[in-house]
């Protein structure tokens, strides 16, 4: 079960390096058009969303988060505790510049960074867009702004299907001049409640890097 959770996952991670192709009916409704030849509406009440509320805590790194990966593309950092986590850089998904993995269960990460400044509004709807693609039934569970070390990140849990899998995403996601990020957890939806700390202690190593 755990390889099949991890490559299923890993499947619809691969979505989010990519685009969709937009089509317009001829009643000027927007749609998605799927590989598998299947098309859904788009869902703009998702999209558009209402205001986006702060969280009034504030967030850093743990002291046990004492080993720093760092992106080749722009000036983020990612600290994380090596006792917990094992990491491959340019694994088998070509979107992410690095693949993570709890060693005491069934939680994932991945990084996946570029270089194009992007505003976090516009961040939040290339992310819903791009997971829709492989799950049609994605919702989102929870957003907020979070202060991470600093940085005014955007933090998403979307909740969806695919071939059956129920998954969990959550993540955080930033832009600056330097480029973009999303900081990413992943597993199955009746896990993520025990993974959540786990994600947490993972996904608040997010920095900026001095140069």
């Amino acid at each position: 079960m755990k390889n099949l959770l991890l490559v299923m996952l890993l499947m619809f991670s691969l979505t989010l390096g990519y685009g969709q192709i937009k089509a317009v009916t001829e009643n000027g409704d927007e749609v998605t058009l799927y590989d598998d030849g299947t098309w859904a509406y788009d869902d703009m009440e998702m999209m558009e969303a209402e205001e986006i509320m702060m969280n009034p805590e504030t967030f850093t790194k743990g002291e046990r988060a004492s080993f720093l990966l760092k992106s080749s593309k722009n000036d983020f950092g990612f600290y994380l505790n090596p006792k917990d986590w094992t990491f491959m850089k340019d694994g088998s998904n070509p979107a992410a510049e690095y693949e993570l993995h709890l060693k005491s269960g069934d939680l994932y990460g991945m990084i996946i960074s570029e270089q194009l400044e992007i505003p976090l509004e516009t961040l939040r709807g290339i992310a819903l867009s791009t997971a829709k693609a492989a799950a049609p039934d994605l919702k989102i569970v929870k957003e907020e702004y979070r202060m991470v070390n600093g940085l005014k990140v955007l933090h998403l849990q979307m909740d969806g299907t695919m071939q059956g899998i129920k998954f969990s995403y959550y993540g955080y996601y930033y832009s600056n001049e330097s480029g973009t990020v999303q900081y990413v957890t992943f597993t199955a939806q009746n896990l993520m409640d025990s993974y959540r700390e786990q994600c947490d202690a993972l996904l608040n190593g997010l920095v900026v890097i001095e140069k």
